[in-house]
Order: structure tokens, then sequence, then C-alpha cells
């Protein structure tokens, strides 16, 4: 069973999002997911290695962002994918097992992220952020309302996290 809270990382630099990363989990927080772009695939997979073993410290999970390889190198937990990412069904080939989760913005990505037999579904965003350079369009409340009476009159049970501008004051 996943944990209710699942953190996404964010900061400046690398750096930022392990100090992120140590202060949610200090809070208490069981999932992480390391979202590093625009870095290496060495620096997310050294950073990814430090949260790892943040995450391992804390009994936590961590979900690697959109980097297959960075979750198979380090052992990562599971991977978290976009829609126009690397397809489910072949990251379940890369690392059996794992938890995988996928991005959401429409009931209609709801339903194909559910055939693609996801973990979870990021649904959002939920209000406006900075941290994504493509936005999809902002869901707000009456959209989750609405996706998850669908999603309830079809019988779609998929774990679903609420993204994209929640900050916790």
């Amino acid at each position: 069973m996943l944990p209710k809270l699942h953190y996404i990382s964010q900061g400046t630099d690398p750096q930022s999002h392990l100090l992120h990363i140590g202060q949610v989990l200090q809070a208490g927080v069981k999932c992480i997911q390391l979202r590093l772009k625009q870095v290496s695939d060495e620096v997310y997979a050294e950073i990814g290695g430090e949260a790892m073993k943040l995450c391992h410290q804390h009994g936590a999970l961590l979900i690697i962002n959109d980097n297959v390889q960075v979750a198979k190198t380090i052992h990562a937990n599971g991977l978290h994918l976009g829609l126009e990412d690397l397809p489910i069904s072949e990251a379940k080939k890369i690392i059996p097992g794992k938890i995988l989760g996928g991005t959401a913005n429409t009931f209609e990505q709801v339903k194909q992220r559910v055939e693609e037999e996801v973990d979870y579904i990021g649904l959002g965003p939920y209000r406006f952020t900075g941290t994504k350079e493509k936005l999809s369009p902002i869901l707000g409340l009456e959209g989750y309302v609405r996706i998850f009476q669908r999603m309830k009159e079809q019988g779609l049970h998929t774990p679903v996290y609420a993204i994209g501008g929640i900050q916790i004051m």
C-alpha cells in the first residue's frame, strides 16, 4: 500500500533537492519522488543514490522521475513517467516489480494510465506551478471532483495523488 503523501522534490540545484528531501523525511513523509531536470545522468544517479540513503534511513520509498536508467542503477523503489516519456510497458520490462506511476491531466488520460496498470496516478496540476515548463491545463478542485466522479462511475480504483502547485504553509 502506498503512503497517502507523496513529496515531489524541488530546489534551485541538485543539493537543495537533497536538503528539502531530508526536511520532509524528518517531518514524516514516507514517499519521495526525486525530480531533477536538466542534469546529466551521472549527477541524477549521484543525487539519487544520496536520496536513496536518506529514504532508507527513514523507512521511505524513493521514486525517480522520468529516468528509468537512474532508477535501475540506484535500485530505487519505483519510477514516475509523464505521458510523453518511456511507455509504461517498456519500463515494466526494464525494472520489473518496481512501483510505476504515471502523470495524467484528463479523465481519458486517467483511463489510459489505469489500462497501463500503473500503481498510482499523479493527477494535475491542481493550480499553477513554476516547476514545470509545459504546464497542462489547471484542474482546480472542480476538475478533481469531475474526474473522481467519473472514476467512481466506471469503477476505477487506482490511487491518485494531486500534484502541481500544492504548498504546505
